[in-house]
């Protein structure tokens, strides 16, 4: 294992796509959404135990989930568990982690890697790794994943790409989630890929890279090189991110900079990010239905049923329908819902309170 290896797991997002079973109070990265008696966090955290120190490991999330995630990663030192008092986007959780851990080790390189993504071929995603931070350890380079799209997703992120033969190719372009019209053209064009959210570099890149397109972040986080690793650190953190933009590492640096590569693999990945989604990777029956084995189906095609506390689901002339319970909350909508869900969402929270969601 290379001691100059570090692994930074984003945990802090709150998932509301999924809901009713990802909630403020407890997100989908802190549940066992795939049936397999692991949680999302904890699955992305043993991914790495294999080749990265265990010390070297450091997860970010809101301190509102300090016990969670101790609770389900059991003997994670103090100095590896990074709370943030607020909820401010990737880019000030990347500067974070990123300014701790090269105040420590300026020769560090780093993985960034959100906590609830689905990755199927692990080994694959493991080489990938390696072979990214082989090169960034040696250039000027902020590296990520694309992965090859299978379809005109608006969720997610594309890189277009500079083909030629180089294993880690140059990123032309970044667009976030785009309207499904643009979505098709870049399917149609073959050189774009979808963005996983996963980032290489090292530590010298990346804080070159906050310096120049974040000056402001740069040095919120610069001025704790002092207070990392001690008794003031949290004090110190509470402050930097009351001045912190609410931006993300998309927007703030690698639309920005012109050192961006993209290494493209196929890893089995997936965000989880909405409720058709996890019906795609779930196990189904012959009629398509995603069902826990407390459900019965007559008639029924396409669905997702999930519970928690029923002990019999029953459904009968269903078609591509979602049944979701959690703590009571019941939620029956078509599968592919998401603009809508999000909608029932900020409607509870108005009309019911936070307490729902």
């Amino acid at each position: 294992m290379n001691n100059n290896n570090y692994v930074i797991i984003m945990a802090g997002g709150t998932g509301t796509r999924l809901w009713p079973v990802s909630t403020s109070t407890k997100p989908k990265q802190f549940h066992d959404i795939l049936g397999v008696g692991k949680t999302l966090l904890q699955m992305t955290y043993e991914r790495f135990l294999s080749k990265f120190p265990r010390e070297n490991i450091f997860i970010v999330t809101n301190k509102d989930y300090e016990g969670i995630v101790k609770d389900q990663i059991k003997g994670i030192g103090s100095d590896q568990l990074l709370l943030e008092p607020y909820k401010r986007n990737t880019a000030p959780c990347i500067a974070y982690a990123s300014y701790k851990i090269a105040s420590k080790n300026p020769d560090a390189n780093m993985v960034i890697a959100p906590a609830d993504h689905l990755i199927l071929k692990e080994d694959i995603f493991l080489q990938s790794v390696a072979v990214a931070l082989d090169s960034a350890s040696k250039n000027d380079q902020l590296i990520t994943l694309g992965m090859h799209p299978n379809r005109p997703e608006t969720g997610y992120g594309y890189i277009q790409y500079i083909p030629d033969s180089a294993t880690i190719k140059k990123v032309k372009t970044f667009t976030e989630k785009p309207e499904i019209g643009l979505a098709k053209k870049f399917i149609e064009s073959g050189d774009f890929v979808w963005n996983a959210g996963i980032f290489i570099w090292s530590a010298k890149s990346i804080l070159k890279a906050f310096e120049e397109y974040l000056p402001d972040l740069a040095e919120i986080f610069n001025e704790g090189n002092t207070q990392y690793y001690s008794s003031n650190e949290r004090l110190f953190v509470n402050k930097a991110y009351s001045h912190s933009p609410n931006i993300s590492i998309d927007f703030g640096v690698m639309e920005k900079a012109d050192n961006v590569k993209v290494l493209l693999t196929d890893i089995g990945w997936s965000d989880l990010g909405n409720w058709e989604s996890l019906h795609e990777i779930r196990e189904k029956d012959r009629y398509d239905n995603a069902l826990d084995e407390n459900v019965m189906s007559f008639n029924s095609t396409g669905n997702i049923v999930t519970t928690d506390r029923s002990d019999l689901v029953v459904i009968q002339d269903l078609h591509d329908f979602l049944v979701a319970e959690e703590n009571g909350i019941i939620l029956i909508c078509k599968k592919d819902a998401e603009k809508e869900i999000k909608e029932i969402v900020n409607s509870v929270k108005l009309k019911k309170g936070d307490s729902f969601i």
